[in-house]
């Protein structure tokens, strides 16, 4: 198989690491660390990695998101934007975004094993993931794609009741 601009389609095993959100200190003691691990094919799309990280940590409600490639940190300026189609125009701390989700694929971010990027979903809540090249694989085994393959802790509700927290 191979990627519209001839490379050959690879299978990338991604860790998907909440790294803040909404959520109450009691949910942190609980679950202290939360992953997905998922898997991609190379010729699959940001808005399909979006589509699977969304029912991994089962979310229900849609809101904007972006993912962020290339930085060092949440929000660098030096990271590359892949946004929504309708966030084209924006141009947050000055810069255009890079790409579209739905058109810019896997393959084409060049990613390394080893390599982290970000995902920000919920621009209100700011849910951060930071989502980390785990391996790359040449054979992809017969299967839907992507999908997850591992949880590591609890998914924190999509919308905190903070009322608990002072219970």
């Amino acid at each position: 198989m191979t990627n519209g601009d001839g490379s050959s389609v690879c299978l990338l095993e991604l860790e998907v690491a909440l790294i803040s959100g909404p959520v109450t200190q009691s949910f942190f003691e609980e679950s202290p660390v939360v992953t997905r691990t998922v898997q991609i094919r190379s010729d699959q799309t940001l808005e399909q990695l979006h589509h699977v990280i969304f029912k991994a940590f089962n979310r229900s409600d849609e809101h904007m998101y972006e993912f962020q490639v290339g930085g060092t940190r949440m929000m660098d300026p030096k990271a590359r934007r892949y946004v929504l189609p309708m966030a084209m125009e924006d141009q947050a701390g000055g810069r255009r975004p890079a790409g579209t989700v739905k058109r810019t694929t896997i393959g084409s971010l060049g990613l390394e094993v080893g390599e982290p990027f970000a995902y920000w979903f919920d621009f209100g809540d700011d849910w951060w993931h930071q989502v980390t090249v785990m391996a790359i694989h040449e054979d992809i085994p017969r299967g839907r794609y992507p999908k997850v393959t591992q949880k590591v802790g609890a998914s924190p509700p999509q919308y905190m009741d903070w009322d608990d927290e002072d219970e």
